[in-house]
């Protein structure tokens, strides 16, 4: 039986929505990828915890940590307490660790199962470091305490030298110093300003190729202690141009949430692997896509993830740092938890109009898994904002 329902309009007025049949996708990878595929994997927050969420987080760890187990099951890995988690932006590094700590426990054992954890300088205020020297103590104590219970690392951009770096030559000195020291390869995470204002300038300059020279020519003389580099500025072509250069043993991870499908099947000259925020949301038909790349079956990889594009790019839509409502409240829509309460309180981070958009192409894109469940669910959350669906 069809399901039809009303959905609030830009024009302000009600239309009614008839859903397509349930979501296509399997809960379970069909064969190996022939890509590395990282999922930035989202925080369940605990709606009962007795607290300000404005100046306080309350994960559910139970929640959290089974979503993980979702994600694993279905061939991808996990990049834990990173910004999709809402690392620096409701998670405290005392609570990512807390995070890092049970996602690598979790993993342990867990045949397949690969998780990478964001390590940065979050628990230093920006505006209390007088230099480079207090960003290089503030990363080595996190990476540290990561490599300390069998964590592999992200490297995260920080704000902090964001702050006090007056040149290129301090990135250098920052990147060179902290990278001498680890374990095992890591992954660089470039994060662009439109995820976090606070990161403008990074790599010394605003002049996004003079960075990306600053960039490479870190990445490829530390190419021994680099597994690989996230970058993302939603900018294919930049980024293709940076693949290009990169030391042939080090990975290109795409974290372009709008070009993802073009960036992933690549090109004569390469291809990236990915380490996506949006991973989180269509994880199903991320697993089918990339299962039927690695059979070698481009049409069908394309065919699954065209219709996911729509939907992340409306999740990731300027300002972009509130995508995080978007991921959350597809977990809601898919049961993954009961609730839509997110850390910060950020599930009012987006309008009524955002969310009936999206509920709509989350529907074209085969990603409602019960439809009666999502149409139940976005009517609960409709009504509390003073729409009847």
């Amino acid at each position: 039986m069809a399901i039809t329902l009303n959905l609030p309009q830009a024009n302000g007025r009600l239309q009614p929505f008839t859903l397509s049949a349930p979501g296509r996708f399997s809960r379970s990878a069909s064969r190996p990828f022939n890509r590395i595929a990282l999922a930035a994997a989202h925080v369940v927050a605990d709606p009962l915890a007795d607290i300000d969420p404005w100046l306080v987080a309350a994960p559910d760890w139970d929640r959290t940590i089974a979503y993980r187990e979702y994600l694993w099951d279905l061939g991808l890995g996990v990049a834990e307490a990173m910004d999709t988690a809402q690392r620096g932006m409701g998670l405290d590094w005392a609570m990512a660790l807390d995070l890092i700590k049970r996602s690598v426990a979790a993993a342990r054992g867990r045949r397949g199962a690969v998780v990478f954890s964001g390590a940065g300088t979050d628990h230093l205020d920006p505006a209390a470091a007088k230099g480079t020297a207090d960003v290089i103590r503030a990363y080595e104590e996190q990476i540290g305490a990561i490599e300390a219970v069998g964590g592999r690392i992200i490297l995260m951009a920080s704000r902090a030298l964001a702050q006090v770096a007056r040149s290129t030559e301090d990135y250098a000195q920052v990147y060179d110093r902290v990278l001498s020291q680890v374990r095992e390869p890591v992954i660089i995470h470039w994060l662009g300003d439109m995820f976090d204002p606070a990161l403008s300038g990074y790599w010394g300059t605003r002049d996004l190729a003079k960075a990306m020279d600053t960039a490479v020519a870190i990445i490829n003389r530390n190419a021994a202690k680099i597994d690989g580099v996230k970058v993302s500025l939603l900018d294919k072509d930049k980024e293709i141009a940076m693949r290009r250069r990169l030391d042939p043993g080090v990975r290109m991870y795409t974290g372009d949430d709008f070009n993802y499908a073009e960036l992933i099947a690549g090109d004569e000259k390469g291809y990236s692997h990915a380490l996506l925020g949006i991973f989180d949301s269509i994880a199903p038909a991320a697993a089918a896509a990339l299962s039927s790349l690695a059979e070698g079956d481009l049409k069908t990889f394309h065919a699954v993830f065209a219709p996911t594009v729509p939907l992340s790019r409306h999740i990731f839509k300027s300002p972009t740092r509130f995508y995080k409502t978007g991921v959350v409240f597809m977990a809601y829509l898919n049961g993954h938890q009961d609730h839509f309460t997110m850390v910060g309180g950020q599930e009012s981070a987006r309008s009524v109009l955002h969310l009936a958009e999206l509920f709509r192409l989350a529907d074209k894109a085969g990603l409602l898994l019960d439809p009666e469940r999502a149409a139940a669910r976005i009517k609960a959350t409709l009504a509390v904002r003073g729409v009847a669906a």
